[in-house]
């Protein structure tokens, strides 16, 4: 019997929603070459690939995922507020610092918590880690100022949608202060919240606001909530590059979930990150789109249509007419090192995606004389792979633990020749 048309078009609308999370049901898909133009002329060269073919792919995530990045601010300020040297008991300086995007004090700024280490001589390397919780969920230490902005409850010290003092540290478990101390790095976090609300009907409330007309729907490829958490990530290495105990030439910069597609946006679009990490980040960000497995492009843009640009959702149920796959993304980090993690139980992320995605990125950075994956095969859990480019799989389910750093304190402190 043979569908009527609105029976075929609900049907096509179910699949283009519909999981899947077994790998024998994942379609047929070709993959876009990184290493070949729009005209169809294969990159044989580094020259060939900063010149013609990255702004392509740089210019197709503009127009068709993200948005168009953010202009630079015009009034960047920073504000010391706090500056102890003896924080942690004495393990740390810890700064914390309101950057202001414009001349007014009460116009968007962020709150950025800067841990530096105080037996490391001279500009300490550091992880730039975009937060969920505010900077006070990441330590108990009583000195780090409680986020006065807006936030989600879900039992973490949050009443009435703000933090009180009993979210000092919730996250602790997410963020080892101490073992980043103790391994010679910095931390510099803030909390996502302070860029764009993660609500599609406040998000352009704060960063887009001073781009945007908020009053007016958002154009095509005008950027949203990811861009601008994006663009706060780039502020806040600005801010990096005027510390002298920092050093920004060596931040790696680094997300989970959501926060990781936005730390892989931001470095493909920031080439001052050394490092770019994407921890557990899925569709979006480090999964292939079209393998449509596990969270989907059309499940995204319904669930959550405040973080792409709006022509992203025109490719729902429609991957393969992307001109992009989120292995290109990963290749804009070439030649600097580039890492993509994820875990067992996170199918919604879809692991296998994420390294295949890190896998056929490899051909760049072969070109660009680093080193690709070194593995053909996913690595078994708690086995990394480190190139240029970094891939392990933990067991268990969609966090970023202290296992995880663990790796990322290893693969940078290989890059950096610690």
């Amino acid at each position: 019997m043979s569908m009527t048309p609105l029976a075929a078009i609900a049907g096509a609308i179910w699949l283009s929603f519909t999981p899947i999370y077994d790998e024998d049901e994942v379609p047929e898909y070709t993959l876009p070459d990184p290493l070949v133009t729009e005209g169809g002329e294969p990159v044989t060269s580094p020259e060939l690939w900063r010149e013609t073919r990255r702004p392509e792919i740089v210019a197709l995530f503009e127009e068709h995922v993200y948005g168009r990045w953010l202009p630079d601010p015009e009034h960047l300020r920073f504000e010391v507020v706090d500056d102890e040297p003896e924080a942690l008991d004495g393990a740390a300086t810890r700064r914390q610092v309101v950057i202001h995007f414009t001349e007014e004090d009460d116009r968007p700024s962020v709150e950025l918590l800067v841990y530096l280490p105080n037996d490391v001589e001279g500009p300490a390397p550091m992880f730039l880690y975009l937060s969920f919780w505010g900077n006070h969920s990441v330590h108990e230490d009583p000195g780090i100022r409680l986020s006065q902005r807006w936030m989600r409850g879900h039992g973490q010290g949050v009443e009435d949608n703000r933090a009180t003092d009993a979210s000092r540290g919730s996250r602790a478990a997410n963020v080892p202060v101490e073992m980043i101390l103790e391994r010679g790095y910095g931390l510099a976090t803030f909390y996502y919240g302070d860029a764009a609300l993660d609500d599609a009907d406040r998000y352009r409330e704060y960063v887009l606001s001073l781009f945007q007309d908020v009053d007016e729907e958002r154009g095509p490829d005008d950027a949203g909530a990811i861009g601008a958490w994006a663009w706060a990530l780039s502020r806040a290495l600005d801010y990096l590059e005027t510390d002298a105990d920092a050093d920004d030439e060596r931040t790696a910069v680094l997300g989970h979930s959501r926060l990781g597609k936005t730390s892989l946006w931001a470095g493909a679009m920031d080439e001052r990150f050394a490092i770019v990490i994407s921890h557990n980040s899925g569709c979006g960000g480090a999964a292939l789109s079209r393998r449509r497995f596990g969270e989907r492009v059309s499940r995204i843009n319904d669930s959550f249509p405040h973080w792409f640009c709006h022509n992203f959702r025109e490719y729902n149920g429609r991957e393969d007419a992307l001109p992009v796959d989120q292995h290109m993304l990963i290749a804009l980090a070439a030649p600097r090192a580039a890492y993509v993690a994820s875990a067992t139980e996170d199918l919604w992320a879809d692991p296998r995606g994420e390294f295949l995605a890190a896998y056929h990125a490899g051909p760049v950075f072969d070109l660009l004389g680093e080193s690709p994956l070194p593995v053909d095969d996913m690595p078994e859990p708690g086995v990394a792979a480190h190139g240029t480019v970094g891939f392990h799989l933990r067991d268990g389910g969609h966090a970023i633990l202290e296992e995880d750093w663990a790796h990322y304190l290893d693969f940078a402190d290989m890059h950096y020749g610690r």
